[in-house]
């Protein structure tokens, strides 16, 4: 009987129940291909009914935790499945540097070696699954006419099975977890396991089975002496039986050895004090531990040396996810090169990093750590890493160069440094190159495949990062170009009048505010100052402050009242914003007759401050909010203006605190508004300013002094 004849279904932790016939004409049809293309692990993934979700309906050779882990994909996710139904193609990746280039997500949630071919499953026009299959890194750098031939008539086949059971009303959808096909094992037959135990304990060394589960299936006595465990530990998984065999290093090298399917090693003691050698030899029904007593023993040259297997792997790519996360975090350009040399570096053992960009055609250092000024101030043609770099982003590849000699025959042009070795990380979104991470050494450093699939996937991350980074960065500069070119630059000088004005922005992070402020001269006496709030903190709101600005301009110059100005304003912007409203303080000053004049659309109150005496709230009879109701109208008051008195205008950012009642805010204020013949309104400003900027603020702050002064 052949293997492929033979099928053992299994659920974690839940005896499967008889597979329906067409789930398992699919299972047939999922071993056959495994089988058919020499492949050692196959899946069969099927489209859920709404269209967005890929659900595993059954897997062949992986473990569990991996297939369970992989369960469930968004069509829309950037992983090699969902690529291949989506685009509805063939993905193909051969090895582990090949999918980190291309998926480094993926990469660093599967981080062993193998090759991969996924299908989409066609009923039509339309892809209703995606079929996978895994081999072996390095045996093929494209699948062969063979393997492609097995997985055009899979593919096939499934589609017909899928398509005449939606034709009989009964569609195959698929369980809430997916089904573990077991391959065959020798336990069907108890005399050849009693043979192949007694050929094994005859042996000095120890020997176990472990499916593809990692639970044993056969396991010698020298094993068990070994091991020390006189227990039965058949029908177990080996690092659950065993408690100081459950370190996560451990486990790894098993899903290394069965995923990869290639021969794996670690070094692990026993409860007795005993160093014992595990190699894990894997096939398709399992896996072959082999366990030796010390840390050295003779191995085929094919064998992986310990150090490859070492659990520093395991420790790089637990690092790299911590970095995942903490960019995730990142808001800046600059938090990301901070945030990716603290983690990098150190887990690489490199001594210097530089995020290079290109700009205008010219090659620019984004960020650096480790690099000289004096190197990054010669990146224009004599940077070191600059022909490489120029060349590498060019066409988005990564480039590894374990000495200068290296790095030499390969870029004659290139100009040695102080650095010996360097990692070039190519750094693409969206299919298009925006730079390079530079990981320089200062000692020749040999990249191991381990080291080049995971620097690549970290390419990946970081690339992400940095393209989120920086259209913050360009849009929190265009935000914060458009805020000041919509404020006035200086203030126009007025005999008999001290200005002084402060605008602050909200913490880095927030967007565009719409506070604004004004000074017009309307005559040789008579001066009119403004001070408003549009509602939200985005493009809309600083464009339609600055309509805003314009419209009071406008009815100033016109000769129209305080209130007249509001009106007017008021109307424009129930036309123009109907959905946005606007708070606004209209003060005219006549200088002549030390008189002001305010109307108040919905602002805050004004200060009025005399050296010497207490604050007072001046109270405006505000009316509603510019751009609720167009025919609104607005009061007047009109407020003498004592000798050295000072007006204070604000916007609701200098005075609001979380849980404090706004009358409360405004009297804090007003007693600590104290000023002085020796404080000038540049030192009253900034007085007033500097308590709300001492904690992060959700808005922005204006601030506009006025006082009359001698001609």
């Amino acid at each position: 009987m052949r293997e492929r004849d033979v099928l053992t279904v299994w659920h974690e932790g839940v005896p499967a129940p008889g597979a329906a016939n067409n789930s398992s004409r699919l299972d047939e049809l999922l071993i056959g291909a495994v089988t058919d293309a020499g492949a050692h692990i196959g899946a069969t993934y099927l489209v859920d009914e709404g269209g967005d979700l890929l659900r595993l309906e059954s897997v062949y050779g992986m473990p569990a935790p991996i297939a369970n882990a992989w369960a469930l994909i968004r069509t829309k996710d950037p992983v090699p499945i969902a690529t291949a139904v989506r685009e509805q193609r063939l993905v193909w990746i051969a090895d582990r540097e090949h999918l980190a280039r291309s998926f480094p997500g993926a990469a660093m949630a599967v981080p062993y070696h193998f090759s991969i071919a996924l299908t989409p499953i066609c009923v039509g026009d339309a892809a209703w699954g995606g079929f996978m299959l895994l081999w072996p890194a390095g045996r093929f750098t494209e699948p062969t006419p063979r393997q492609l031939d097995v997985l055009s008539k899979t593919c096939a086949e499934i589609g017909e099975v899928l398509r005449c059971a939606a034709e009989r009303g009964q569609p195959i959808k698929p369980a809430p977890r997916p089904r573990i096909l077991l391959p065959p094992s020798a336990g069907g037959n108890p005399r050849t396991d009693m043979v192949a135990l007694e050929s094994f304990n005859r042996l000095p060394e120890g020997y176990c089975s472990l499916d593809t589960q990692g639970r044993v299936t056969l396991i010698s006595a020298p094993a068990v002496d070994l091991l020390g465990h006189p227990r039965d530990l058949v029908g177990r998984r080996l690092w659950e039986a065993l408690p100081w065999l459950s370190d996560p290093a451990y486990e790894d090298r098993y899903r290394a050895a069965i995923v990869g399917s290639q021969v794996t090693h670690f070094i692990a003691r026993n409860p007795a004090g005993r160093q014992l050698s595990f190699w894990m030899y894997p096939g398709l029904s399992g896996i072959t531990l082999r366990i030796t007593p010390g840390t050295v023993s003779r191995e085929p040259r094919s064998c992986p040396t310990a150090r490859q297997s070492r659990p520093l792997r395991l420790i790089a790519v637990h690092e790299t996810l911590q970095l995942a996360t903490t960019l995730a975090r990142a808001v800046t350009a600059q938090d990301v090169v901070d945030l990716v040399a603290d983690h990098v570096m150190p887990v690489y053992d490199a001594q210097a990093l530089a995020l290079i960009t290109v700009e205008g055609g010219r090659l620019r250092v984004t960020g650096s750590r480790g690099y000289s000024q004096e190197v990054i101030d010669e990146l224009e043609g004599r940077f070191p890493a600059a022909p490489v770099s120029a060349d590498l982003i060019r066409r988005g590849e990564a480039g590894f160069f374990s000495s200068w000699e290296e790095m030499r025959q390969a870029y004659p042009d290139a100009v040695r440094g102080s650095m010996q070795a360097w990692a070039f990380l190519p750094l693409v979104t969206s299919g298009r190159p925006i730079g390079t991470c530079v990981l320089g050494y200062d000692h020749p450093h040999t990249f191991g495949a381990e080291d080049r699939a995971s620097l690549t996937a970290l390419a990946g991350l970081i690339a992400q990062a940095f393209e989120r980074a920086r259209l913050y960065d360009t849009k929190h500069q265009l935000a914060k170009c458009l805020q000041s070119s919509l404020l006035p630059q200086t203030l126009p000088r007025v005999p008999g009048l001290d200005v002084a004005a402060r605008y602050v922005p909200a913490t880095p992070g927030m967007d565009i505010g719409g506070d604004f402020y004004d000074l017009i001269r309307l005559d040789d006496s008579v001066i009119a100052a403004v001070i408003g709030d549009v509602q939200g903190h985005d493009m809309t709101a600083a464009a339609l402050m600055g309509q805003v600005r314009t419209a009071v301009r406008a009815h100033a110059g016109a000769g129209a009242s305080p209130g007249e100005v509001l009106a007017h304003t008021n109307r424009l912007l129930t036309e123009l914003a109907p959905d946005r409203f606007t708070s606004c303080l209209y003060v005219s000053l006549d200088l002549r007759r030390h008189v002001a004049c305010l109307a108040s659309a919905g602002h805050l109150p004004p200060l009025l401050g005399v050296p010497g005496g207490p604050a007072q709230v001046i109270e405006t009879s505000p009316g509603l909010l510019l751009g609720v109701d167009a025919d609104a109208e607005y009061a007047t008051t009109n407020v003498r203006l004592p000798p050295g008195g000072v007006l204070a205008l604000y916007t609701d950012g200098l005075i609001e605190e979380p849980g404090l009642p706004l009358d409360e805010a405004i009297d804090r204020l007003a007693r600590r508004f104290k000023p002085s013949c020796a404080l000038s309104l540049p030192e009253l400003a900034d007085s007033l300013i500097e308590p709300a900027t001492l904690d992060k603020r959700s808005d922005d702050i204006a601030v506009l002094l006025l006082r009359e002064a001698p001609a």
